[in-house]
C-alpha cells in the first residue's frame, strides 16, 4: 500500500488494522508480538480504530475484528466528501490508501466463487454486506424477517440504517411473520417502519430469511433452518426473477400490520389454520412453534383453545374433526 495512511488514521493505527485484516485469527497480544510492541499501545490503537468504526469486538475476550475496508473506509470517505473544499486533496490521498487496502483485502480474501454467486460465510460479514447494500440501494428493498418477534438489539441497531435508506425515497416493504403482533416492541418498530413510507405486512410463515435490492442483489441464508452457517449473495438475473416473484406471491397473502385479525367461517385465524397444518404434516409441536416463530408453550395453548372449541378431548379425535369438518381442505382450496 502506498505511504499515505487511511482518513484519519496515523500510522501505527494503520499497521494495527493492517495486521488485523491480514491476520484476522490474531487476538490482541498477537497483534502486539507480530509488531513487536506493547499490549497498551495495541489497545489504544483498537480504541481509535473503533471510533473509526474500522473494528469492531467480537464477544470474546480481548479479540476484536476489522471490518471489510471497502465498508468501512467508504464511511468515513463520505463525511470527509460533506465537508469544505479545504479538504478535497486530503479526500483524494484518503481515495488512494483505501484502494490499496481494499486490494490487500481482496487479495487474501479472495472468494472462488461462481459468477453471480458469493458464499459468505462469516455471520459478522453477512452483517456487514447487508449494511453495504441497504447503503447502496437506490430504489427498492424487499425482505423477508422470519423468526416471529425481532430482538432489540436488532431493532435498534437497524433503526439508523431503515431511517437513512427510507429519507433517501428507497421504498421498503417487509413481512414478518404473524406473531410479531403479540410483541409490543416489533409492533412499535413495525409501525414506526410504516409511519417512515415502509410497508409492513405479516403472514402465518415465511419460506426464508430474504432480502433483495433493487430487484438486481439478494441475500439468502445457505441453510434457512441455521443463519450460523451463514448467507448467500445472488445477483444471477433468473434467480432474482424468481426471488422477487415468491416476495410478490407471499405479499399479495400477507395483512398489513394494521389490519384486525381476521377469521375464516369457522372461526380460525390463519395463523391457527397453519399451526393445524403442519401438525397435520408431521411437525412436532416444537417444529410447528419455529416455522409460527411462536412458542412451545404458545404451540400447546393455541392446541388446548383449539381442542375447547371442537369439543376434543385428544389430538387424535382433534385431527379426525379437523378432517371431518373439512378445515384443512378448504383452506387449500381458497
Amino acid at each position: 500500500m502506498s505511504g499515505v495512511a487511511p482518513i484519519g488514521l496515523d500510522p501505527f493505527g494503520e499497521a494495527v488494522y493492517r495486521t488485523m485484516l491480514l491476520h484476522p485469527e490474531l487476538d490482541t497480544r498477537g497483534i502486539a508480538e507480530r509488531l513487536e510492541c506493547a499490549e497498551s499501545e495495541v489497545r489504544a490503537a483498537l480504541d481509535r480504530l473503533a471510533d473509526l468504526a474500522l473494528t469492531r469486538p467480537t464477544g470474546a475476550s480481548d479479540r476484536w475484528r476489522a471490518v471489510n475496508p471497502e465498508l468501512g473506509l467508504a464511511t468515513l470517505l463520505a463525511r470527509q466528501e460533506a465537508e469544505a473544499a479545504r479538504r478535497q486533496q486530503e479526500i483524494e490521498r484518503s481515495r488512494a490508501a483505501m484502494a490499496g487496502l481494499i486490494a490487500e483485502y481482496a487479495s487474501v480474501h479472495a472468494p472462488a466463487n461462481q459468477p453471480g454467486i458469493e458464499l459468505i460465510s462469516s455471520l459478522d460479514e453477512v452483517r456487514d454486506r447487508l449494511v453495504q447494500l441497504a447503503s447502496d440501494a437506490a430504489a427498492e428493498v424487499l425482505s423477508f424477517a422470519p423468526g416471529g418477534p425481532q430482538p432489540p438489539q436488532v431493532m435498534e441497531a437497524s433503526r439508523v440504517l431503515d431511517l437513512e435508506t427510507l429519507q433517501r425515497g428507497v421504498r421498503m416493504r417487509t413481512v414478518y411473520q404473524d406473531s410479531v403482533r403479540n410483541d409490543p416492541a416489533t409492533v412499535h418498530y413495525a409501525r414506526w417502519l410504516h409511519g417512515l413510507g415502509g410497508a409492513v405486512r405479516t403472514v402465518p410463515t415465511l419460506p426464508l430469511r430474504m432480502i433483495l435490492v433493487d430487484n438486481a442483489t439478494a441475500i439468502v441464508p445457505i441453510d434457512p433452518e441455521d443463519a450460523r452457517k451463514g448467507a448467500v449473495l445472488l445477483r444471477s438475473p433468473g434467480v432474482i426473477a424468481a426471488l422477487r416473484a415468491l416476495f410478490e406471491q407471499v405479499w399479495e397473502q400477507a395483512r398489513p400490520l394494521g389490519e384486525s385479525v381476521q377469521r375464516d367461517p369457522h372461526g380460525l385465524t390463519a395463523q391457527e389454520r397453519e399451526l393445524l397444518r403442519l401438525l397435520a404434516e408431521g411437525l412436532t409441536d416444537e417444529r410447528a412453534g419455529q416455522r409460527l416463530g411462536v412458542s412451545l408453550r404458545t404451540v400447546r395453548r393455541m392446541m388446548a383453545d383449539l381442542m375447547v372449541r371442537m369439543d376434543a378431548r385428544s389430538r387424535f379425535q382433534a385431527g379426525i374433526q379437523v378432517a371431518a369438518l373439512g378445515w384443512l381442505g378448504e383452506a387449500g382450496a381458497r
